[in-house]
């Protein structure tokens, strides 16, 4: 119905007006298709999300599992050439929240492969080697352009038995030499105990005028 004193169109405009509706209603249709095409991508990427992770996941796990083989054997020799004891180091290892958790355990294979506490082990010295392996392991690991090749080991051996100091040093110094790294030791323990494996060895001693000062002893 046309509007009061409004001409009637003719057949032509009839016609383009028809051709521009047409237009748009193809245009709308092809864009109403890629809309579906593209949610329909994205159906399919998220059905295989899950999948994809697990994949990675495991892949993760598998290539880090390999790194992790060789810190439990380099720790394992750690423990058992400074303590002299049967001990073996292993790896609990998950992934939660995407992330792959690791937890270390020694198993104690002179009493029926029993699982000790770490931090509680022959007194806390199997701890304190777990700590100085894991620290190397670490810094060796790391870019050398943008690291220095240096660690301090303060009182690293507070639990080791003074019989089983020089053991620790010697493994420890045959490690740092073969990496390349530099090492600090600050100890409580006597100076003879380093004697065989410090390079230099500095003494604090206390001083009542001056107090306390350093003296090289090799």
């Amino acid at each position: 119905m046309l509007p009061e004193g409004a001409d009637m169109p003719s057949l032509d405009e009839v016609r383009q007006r028809l051709d521009r509706l047409v237009g748009l209603a193809e245009g709308a249709h092809a864009g109403h298709a890629r809309v579906r095409a593209g949610l329909a991508g994205v159906r399919d990427f998220l059905a295989l999300a899950p999948g994809a992770r697990d994949t990675l996941e495991e892949l993760s796990t598998a290539l880090f599992g390999q790194v992790l083989d060789e810190v439990e054997l380099n720790l394992t020799h750690a423990v058992r050439e400074i303590l002299g004891q049967d001990r073996v180091v292993a790896t609990r290892r998950e992934v939660r929240n995407n992330r792959l958790q690791i937890r270390f355990e020694i198993h104690n294979q002179g009493h029926g492969d029993r699982v000790e506490d770490i931090l509680s082990g022959q007194g806390g010295s199997v701890c304190n080697i777990l700590s100085v392996g894991l620290r190397l392991i670490a810094l060796s690991q790391l870019a050398p352009e943008g690291h220095r090749p240096f660690l301090v080991l303060d009182e690293q051996d507070c639990w080791i038995r003074p019989a089983l100091v020089p053991k620790l040093m010697k493994l420890i110094a045959e490690i740092a030499d073969r990496l390349g790294l530099q090492l600090l030791v600050i100890s409580h323990h006597p100076i003879d105990l380093f004697a065989d494996t410090a390079r230099r060895i500095l003494e604090l001693r206390p001083d009542r005028q001056h107090g306390a000062t350093l003296h090289r002893v090799k």
